[in-house]
């Protein structure tokens, strides 16, 4: 953290973050100088990979920080049938652009979903344009189950 800052203090760069810290990791973090400086925690969170909510989201949110989520399709290998097709059919959409206005729907979240392929840039950015409904919601709690318990971290 003392090389971000130096970093931070020089003009080098305006922010930092850090990637894959779990809540205890957040906690410690916050514990030393200048770990308040941290800006966000890039993790891996989707719809498949809902157990970040259990303690991770609450302290983000507690504590005003975005988190960042990476990997919003599993790398493409995300089943898009079930809900996600019937959800996609509803709002003329793509299981994806389902799964990211999932995402995008979260408090403090940013997603960063890769692409080289512009047709898939421009699906992911009109995902943000997707209202769900409360029964959309619902829907997809059912389908892709929130965490009962805390599981570990996961990162790919």
């Amino acid at each position: 953290m003392a090389g971000f800052e130096d970093l931070r203090r020089a003009g080098k760069i305006r922010h930092w973050g850090v990637s894959n810290f779990d809540t205890d990791d957040m906690e410690e973090l916050y514990a030393t100088p200048d770990g308040r400086n941290c800006q966000t925690n890039q993790i891996l969170y989707n719809l498949s990979r809902r157990g970040p909510e259990f303690t991770l989201c609450p302290w983000h949110e507690r504590h005003k920080m975005p988190i960042m989520a990476y990997s919003p399709f599993e790398q493409e290998r995300m089943k898009v049938a079930g809900v996600l097709s019937d959800l996609a059919c509803a709002h003329n959409a793509s299981g994806y652009q389902i799964a990211l206005a999932w995402l995008l729907h979260q408090k403090n979240m940013i997603a960063i979903p890769k692409s080289a392929n512009l047709a898939h840039v421009r699906d992911n950015r009109a995902a943000a344009d997707i209202t769900l409904t409360k029964a959309d919601l619902v829907a997809l709690d059912e389908a892709f189950k929130p965490p009962r318990r805390k599981p570990p971290l996961d990162s790919i």
